[in-house]
């Protein structure tokens, strides 16, 4: 076996509470397992979304709380890259919480760019880009 570092982290509890949770219910044995897991997904699915080329059409969604101020922060980068934004949902959640669903087409590099910009908002709590290519293909 590799060797080992051992990390600290600091999480809110309820959202510690929710992995555990998931841990249980997946009949994992050790809590450091799943985070093993959970990093080794999120370093796949960015090596996957940073292979993707050409042109795409997908969404967006961000989940984020409305009282942090970043409503006009999400706004500033949906203007910015406006030709790349077909539509925009947004849908209220519990509390003070919002999902907003961006349709967007074009150049996989600069979605990538928008969806990286909503990742580093303070006040965003998740992002998720999906996309399938737009580019026709023969057949």
């Amino acid at each position: 076996m590799s060797k080992v570092t051992r990390i600290s982290m600091s999480l809110p509890k309820e959202l510690l509470k929710e992995f555990d949770e998931v841990l249980r219910y997946r009949g994992y044995q050790s809590r450091s397992k799943g985070v093993r897991d959970a990093i080794k997904d999120y370093i796949v699915r960015y090596q996957w979304m940073n292979e993707m080329e050409g042109e795409r059409t997908g969404t967006v969604s961000v989940i984020y709380d409305y009282q942090t101020g970043v409503i006009d922060e999400i706004g500033d980068i949906q203007h910015k890259y406006t030709e790349y934004i077909d539509a925009v949902m947004r849908v209220p959640l519990a509390g003070t919480r919002f999902l907003e669903i961006l349709v967007v087409r074009g150049n996989i590099k600069k979605i990538q760019e928008l969806t990286e910009k909503m990742m580093g908002l303070k006040g965003v709590e998740h992002v998720r880009l999906t996309s399938v290519s737009s580019e026709n293909a023969s057949r």
